[in-house]
């Protein structure tokens, strides 16, 4: 037999939101109290929240967690914080409550979810990935500067700017729209510390062959391939390679480790990596001088 209308009209508004409904949704199916009640004792439904509920089986599936917080906490809802930076996939510890963002209203608290509340969010701090409304990255970042370490915040930063979600404008003008905005002051911190002494890969590349010629050192190619991968510097006969690591892409755990395997995919392939970073080409230039002279004699043995 097939299952009554108002059961299809409810399987229907599930397989859109993640197996989930909402009593309202119920009701305009045309299931009245007692009939939501029963289905609950017969485990049809599962409550996720009040007024929220899980359709068929008790174990939710991936982001149903998140969907179900969203519906809960009404129209205009945002995922935020960690949950957000989960999404983006920012590296972050994931908060045992869901975080939620709403504007311009205070509800009621709800078990499992916690809720941030703020006058206003424009438009382009919004966002959906994955179906979901969420935060976007850079204010994601700019939320999460009250949650997290400075080194983890740089590590997340990183992370974004790594994926292309966003840039120093990106995250300035985030900033410009909330100043007072707690996190405010860890994210511009963090964007006053990175102004100084970053260079781009073209400046730090320059500033490295500025090194190689007043160190007298054979000079490189540079920016050549080697198997798979784009080098910076490639000493060819020394089977040597130089990476200048810039401030922006080397930080999250993500980077460090596509740097591992590239460094291991090199080395794999007869060539002796060695690493750069932009600080010891502005604050230590005779340190670099020094390495390099000692990576190419190893060569010449």
């Amino acid at each position: 037999m097939s299952p009554p209308t108002g059961d299809r009209a409810v399987a229907g508004i599930a397989a859109r939101q993640r197996g989930l409904v909402t009593r309202a949704q119920l009701a305009g199916a045309g299931l009245g109290r007692g009939a939501i009640e029963h289905r609950v004792a017969q485990g049809r439904l599962h409550r996720m929240h009040r007024g929220v509920y899980l359709v068929g089986h008790a174990i939710p599936p991936p982001l149903a967690r998140e969907t179900a917080a969203l519906l809960a906490c009404g129209p205009g809802a945002v995922l935020s914080h960690r949950s957000a930076a989960a999404l983006w996939q920012l590296p972050t510890k994931g908060a045992r409550e869901v975080e939620v963002t709403l504007v311009a209203r205070r509800p009621a608290s709800r078990p499992g979810i916690r809720i941030y509340c703020v006058p206003s969010l424009a438009s382009r701090d919004r966002r959906r990935h994955a179906g979901l409304a969420l935060t976007a990255p850079a204010r994601t970042l700019l939320d999460l500067g009250t949650l997290l370490t400075p080194r983890a915040l740089e590590q997340a930063v990183a992370e974004a700017r790594a994926r292309r979600l966003v840039s120093s404008g990106v995250l300035l003008a985030a900033l410009d729209r909330a100043p007072k905005r707690r996190g405010a002051a860890a994210l511009r911190a963090l964007l006053r510390q990175e102004s100084g002494p970053a260079l781009t890969r073209s400046e730090a590349e320059e500033r490295l062959l500025a090194l190689v010629h007043a160190g007298r050192l054979i000079f490189p190619e540079s920016n050549v391939r080697v198997g798979a991968y784009e080098v910076d510097f490639l000493w060819r006969a020394q089977r040597l390679v130089v990476e200048v690591d810039g401030y922006a892409f080397h930080s999250s755990p993500a980077a460090f480790e596509r740097d591992r395997v590239r460094d291991a995919d090199l080395g794999d392939a007869g060539f002796r990596v060695r690493r750069v970073t932009w600080r010891q080409l502005t604050e230590d230039p005779d340190g670099v001088i020094r390495m390099l002279r000692r990576a190419l004699a190893r060569g010449e043995h």
